[in-house]
């Protein structure tokens, strides 16, 4: 159970009640778990569950209790953590639900038959909705950046010589960015400039006004060109063409614990390209913002649409958008 406030009391109460639902809780994870709080006419009934308040204590739980069913009463990004346990659960082959009053702040305007005990109750799926649609995404992308790489390598190649002559050895820029349920990969990048040390290359936003930066590396950025050799991080499958933008792991922390819904932002794979970069969220732009449209992207995610994006950035492309 992962949850807080009187809901999910009671549906931890109904579950524990009523056998007939087949899901006996077995731990919880929550804020108010402790059961300090009061959850109404009907709760609990003082049969305590243990409190979990780590990723490790629910993988533990999972393992030792052979748990099948994961049951939120809030959709995870709007739980501390929630896109990380959703994955976790995921990972567990556990079946992964949204139980809420429909009624209520959260309820996602679920539209479902399914009810326990009268609270709407709704698979929640990783995104892509299925295995098929996710192999189908995947297939999309290799074909499309061994295509690109193909028919890209002469301009790679002008790009390479650019910066070689311009700013010396070391032609590619490699980073740790963070990817799919929060698993770390190495991103790639023609470098536009070279950072001080490990610290600026690690916890510097932006450095697109650097007095430092060649007039190679401004143009590299402002076409960006410089994202080009992330096709190769496509073909191996770190990322997709298109998904949330990935972000280097003392950013993910820090926006995580300001913005509501961005470690959701990992259920899908991360991209080149996505929803919020093509309404021109980029560069110093409202993170916010972006997080709102990466998951709308995740809820709505379908081949056209990605499709769509695909086509507009390549539009973007030609009035030299950059960032």
């Amino acid at each position: 159970m992962i949850g807080d406030g009187p809901v999910a009391e009671r549906v931890t109460a109904v579950l524990q009640e009523r056998a007939e639902y087949g899901l006996r809780p077995v731990g919880r994870v929550g804020r108010g778990a402790a059961g300090d709080g009061d959850g109404g006419p009907g709760a609990a009934e003082g049969v305590p569950l243990p409190v979990l308040t780590t990723a490790q204590d629910v993988g533990r739980a999972v393992i030792q209790n052979s748990v099948r069913h994961a049951v939120f009463t809030a959709p995870p990004e709007s739980v501390p953590d929630g896109a990380a346990l959703f994955g976790l659960f995921l990972r567990h082959g556990c079946r992964v639900w949204l139980v809420t009053d429909r009624s209520g702040p959260g309820s996602r305007g679920l539209a479902t038959r399914d009810h326990v005990w009268g609270f709407a109750a709704a698979p929640l799926h990783d995104a892509p909705h299925h295995p098929v649609a996710y192999r189908a995404k995947r297939a999309m992308d290799a074909v499309l950046a061994t295509t690109a790489l193909a028919a890209a390598a002469p301009l790679m190649a002008a790009c390479a010589l650019a910066v070689r002559v311009c700013d010396g050895p070391g032609v590619l820029f490699r980073q740790e960015r963070v990817g799919r349920h929060g698993q770390p990969f190495v991103l790639l990048k023609f470098r536009t400039l070279r950072p001080a040390d490990a610290h600026e290359a690690a916890t510097r936003w932006n450095v697109a006004s650097d007095h430092r930066m060649s007039r190679a590396g401004r143009f590299l950025r402002r076409t960006s060109l410089d994202e080009l050799p992330q096709l190769w991080n496509v073909l191996r499958g770190d990322m997709s063409l298109v998904g949330p933008r990935p972000e280097r792991p003392y950013f993910v922390q820090q926006f995580s614990r300001i913005h509501p819904g961005y470690r959701a932002r990992h259920r899908m794979p991360v991209g080149i390209t996505g929803l919020a970069q093509v309404h021109g969220l980029r560069g110093d732009t409202s993170i916010e913002d972006r997080v709102r449209f990466d998951n709308r992207y995740i809820e709505t995610w379908s081949l056209w649409q990605d499709v769509c994006v695909l086509a507009r950035t390549a539009g973007s492309v030609f009035r030299l958008g950059g960032s």
